[in-house]
């Protein structure tokens, strides 16, 4: 499953002892340690779902089998209505059975039986988006599911847990205005309804064994995109894609990156698809960015829609790494699964790490991992930081939903990451080799996925610690050369700050890439992988003619902070030298943090900053426009302050970095119109170049407007006016609006006339005013009040909302977090995973200056006393209970 655009948390600061604290009791924690297998197995689960105008019920018959001793313990939403209970044929007498807490427990069952239930649900009042629901209003409606984690138990009783695993078959049965009934796996059988003339039904029977949470039906009125594909074993795969009629246009992308995809997972590991027919369907209502159900993706709108006219070029190739995680599900949390939910990372790191390795192969290989990182250190190690911080494999939790997070997904694709480079390409293909031929039908913990990969090389099985272990590790380290010796050492050393509540942090196993640089001739004299695994180690280069500039961490070979012994000249020098465009962009990251944040390291100046990007941008904009654009990056607010551990001041932050932003901007302002005049609007082409001119014309258009070239502003509304694509169209309208550039608002109306028919772009309408430089509460207020928002549907309370939180010196204000506290205490009824995650957002309010930090307590504490949701209420446990109420 893919987290939602906008959802990585933006939590933060380095805060000592601060750990993902014990939940209210009210609510009942999950422990690791207490894992118990299942009573009883699932064989087959034949499920009969029939929907009416207002209620759906459910028969379902369960065939299952005895595996331990216990009663046979069934999960089940307290909502949901229990028509009837049959076991082997009979109705079951009341004393043998009871249900509380969400649980139908029945006791004295045999070792083999048959169990038949009768449901009653309401889908059409599911807010919560989780089970099945309707999405849509008036005639424009539509029913879903979505089961990941614990969804399924809104539908129906049922072991709800991925440990059960059981064969499918499903009949969907519908009125005729929802022409789409779909299910996992194969369609058997498909008619009218004997006795009726307006309602119809189809069968689906999936022969896999999947658990409960890959269930997915959906019943609609929708159009259909039909491809096909030819496996590496020679099945031929239909592919349909499905939206509404307006939106069928928009499928075009998806269904290639499908395709794409599925050809580069049987080159790279060999694994083909395994059913007849794959199908996506486009839904506007959903929680997540998608959902890997087996041969019936679930994907929201945002993630599987695209077209140049109304798809920026991120949103695009998001569109196609999206589209690629959920078909490599297939292998990686299909076929082989999680033990328990505490083994999510495990599914979702090794899959995110396959998505970034595809799309790497559809771009510059530098600037995704550029994107991977900045992801990374943006929200993750913000996470890692500060009073949310969990192991990439938690230890407990209350719900599971508040663990969908950047640490289980991010992090954990970075230690797949450093697993696969220390291994090296070979062995690492041999080992996940292995792990789809030892598991492939079963659900698995880490330590099986680390015992497959170490067929080749024991030590792989250390890398445990990095899934148990909480907090981000600094690097530290020095340089020492012997000129009589020609020897070069360098030591380094790690730390992890200790979290309260998990044992002491171990030092953990980080392989540190690194290569030496001859300062006359800017060559590379030696690279090698070096493994510190010790708290301090001391490593030695020998036959080294003279002191060299040494490029630690390249790649980002692994998931740590690095504070090593540079000199500003160091870094200018790997920023015109260093071979790889991602090593180039780090050393710019290092030199702007030193310049904004003096405790990264001794206060620079930003004169060696200016002249290294004055030297460097011409001939990188001439020879990679992508790269150029991402060396002009400035940390964004919430980066820079979660390395602030009190006081924070948000206005300070903002006014310094707008001061740097600045100088860069004035510096090269000779640049500005030479470069624009280089970058000429043309025909759309969707390519990497044309997309990193694209991306470079928008950097240069805002940079101009902030060193006030004169055509700017013009260069702004003609690029609107003349624009192929969303793209150069939104840069151009973003731009306007930040620097309220005359007429802005009547291009912002004609913005909004243009695109109103479409929900994804009038997202882009309401996040542009959302987060502009200079967005007041009232904007806020009033886009919340706009007749468009719609407060059932996540993206677009999303593109309000967490748009917001780009602007800190507004949102911690009494006036933003009134109006940020009222939306979450909302949501905590109607959609509580929705306002969990909102509310993460805030669990840095303690590195606020005073009287921001007591303001901002005080609004947590008032939600705290109105809060009813157990997600809500376990996110504000960890965030006020790290430094007491």
């Amino acid at each position: 499953m893919s987290i939602a655009e906008n959802d990585a948390q933006i939590i933060n600061p380095e805060m000592p002892d601060a750990p993902l604290h014990a939940p209210s009791e009210m609510n009942s924690k999950i422990n690791l340690q207490d894992y118990k297998p299942p009573s009883f197995d699932v064989d087959t689960v034949d499920l009969d779902i029939k929907l009416f105008d207002d209620y759906a019920q459910i028969d379902s018959t369960l065939k299952m089998v005895r595996q331990t001793t216990g009663d046979l313990v069934l999960h089940g939403d307290e909502e949901m209505e229990l028509l009837t209970i049959m076991l082997d044929g009979a109705p079951l007498a009341p004393e043998r059975y009871h249900q509380e807490a969400g649980k139908l427990t029945i006791t004295d069952a045999p070792d083999s039986l048959t169990l038949q239930l009768q449901v009653r649900i309401c889908p059409q009042t599911n807010t919560a988006l989780e089970g099945l629901y309707m999405a849509g209003s008036g005639s424009d409606t539509m029913f879903v599911t979505q089961c990941e984690p614990e969804g399924f138990r809104k539908i129906t009783f049922y072991p709800d847990r991925p440990d059960v695993l059981a064969i499918f078959t499903t009949r969907i049965e519908a009125d005729k205005r929802y022409p789409t009934l779909l299910g996992n796996g194969n369609l058997v059988e498909q008619g009218d309804v004997p006795g009726t003339s307006d309602r119809h039904y189809a069968i689906w029977h999936d022969p896999t064994n999947k658990p409960s949470y890959l269930f997915a039906c959906v019943v609609a009125d929708l159009d259909v995109l039909t491809d096909s594909h030819t496996t590496s074993e020679g099945r031929e795969v239909t592919l349909e894609l499905y939206a509404k009629s307006t939106d069928i246009d928009k499928c075009q992308v998806g269904m290639q990156a499908l395709k794409d995809a599925m050809v580069w997972d049987e080159v790279n590991y060999g694994r083909a698809y395994d059913l007849d027919r794959y199908m996506i369907v486009a839904v506007s209502q959903f929680n997540m960015g998608a959902m890997e159900n087996k041969g019936l993706n679930i994907f929201n709108t945002a993630c599987v829609l695209s077209s140049p006219e109304t798809t920026t070029d991120a949103r695009s190739f998001n569109v196609k790494a999206v589209i690629a995680h959920e078909y490599f599900h297939n292998w990686t949390g299909n076929r082989i699964t999680c033990r328990d939910w505490f083994q999510l990372c495990l599914k979702e790191g090794f899959t995110v790490f396959r998505d970034q390795s595809f799309s790497a192969d559809q771009q510059s290989s530098a600037v995704q991992r550029i994107d991977d990182v900045a992801t990374l250190r943006a929200h993750q190690f913000a996470e890692d930081a500060g009073p949310l911080a969990h192991p990439v494999r938690p230890e407990s939790f209350v719900e599971i939903n508040n663990f969908y997070t950047t640490t289980v997904y991010e992090k954990g694709a970075e230690i797949v990451r450093m697993l696969a480079n220390t291994l090296g390409p070979d062995n690492f293909r041999k080992g996940t080799d292995e792990y789809f031929r030892r598991y492939d039908g079963q659900a698995v913990t880490v330590e099986d996925f680390l015992s497959a990969l170490s067929i080749t090389d024991s030590k792989i099985e250390d890398f445990i610690d990095w899934y148990r272990q909480p907090g981000t590790p600094m690097v530290s380290g020095h340089q020492n050369y012997d000129n009589e010796t020609q020897t070069l050492t360098i030591t380094l050393s790690q730390q992890t700050r200790h979290v309260a509540g998990f044992d002491a942090p171990k030092p953990l196993p980080i392989p540190v890439a690194t290569a030496l640089f001859d300062k006359g001739t800017g060559n590379i004299i030696t690279e090698r992988l070096l493994m510190l695994d010790q708290a301090e180690q001391t490593f030695s280069f020998d036959n080294v003619a003279s002191e060299p500039v040494v490029s630690l961490l390249r790649d980002f070979s692994a998931p740590v902070q690095l504070n090593y012994d540079y000199q500003d000249e160091d870094l200018a020098f790997l920023l015109t030298h260093e071979t790889s465009g991602f090593n180039r962009w780090q050393v710019t990251q290092m030199l702007v943090n030193r310049i904004l944040l003096p405790s990264h390291g001794s206060k620079s100046s930003p004169e060696v900053y200016l002249q290294a990007l004055a030297e460097t941008l011409p001939k990188l904009a001439a020879d990679d426009a992508m790269l150029a654009a991402r060396l002009l990056d400035i940390p964004s607010p919430q980066e820079l302050a979660s390395a602030i551990h009190q006081n924070y001041d948000p206005v300070l932050i903002k006014q310094q970095r707008e001061g740097l932003y600045k100088k860069v901007a004035d510096s090269l302002k000779d640049q500005w119109t030479v470069l624009y005049e280089q970058l000429p609007l043309q025909s759309y082409e969707d390519s990497s170049e044309a997309r990193g001119t694209r991306a470079l014309r928008n950097v240069v258009l805002d940079m101009a407007l902030t060193a006030k070239v004169a055509a700017a502003p013009k260069w702004a509304q003609q690029q609107y006016d003349a624009a192929s694509c969303m793209t150069e169209r939104f840069g151009a309208l973003k731009t306007m609006v930040n620097h309220q550039v005359a007429g802005a608002n009547e291009y912002l109306a004609d913005f909004y006339n243009r695109f109103q028919a479409d929900d994804l772009v009038i997202d882009l309408w309401f996040s542009v005013q959302a987060s502009a430089d200079h967005v007041s509460t009232d904007t806020i207020e009033y886009l919340l009040a706009h007749a468009d928002f719609d407060w059932n549907t996540p993206n677009r309370i999303r593109s309000v909302i967490s748009a917001f939180t780009a602007q800190p010196a507004v949102l911690w204000t009494p006036e933003g977090l009134d109006i940020y506290i009222s939306v979450i205490k909302k949501l905590d009824e109607a959609n509580p995973v929705v306002a969990s995650r909102l509310l993460q957002v805030l669990a840095r309010w303690y590195t606020l200056v005073e009287p921001r930090r007591q303001m901002a307590h005080d609004h947590l504490l008032d939600l705290q006393q109105n809060a009813t949701s157990k997600h809500v209420l376990e996110s504000l446990d960890s965030v006020l209970g790290a430094v007491g109420n």
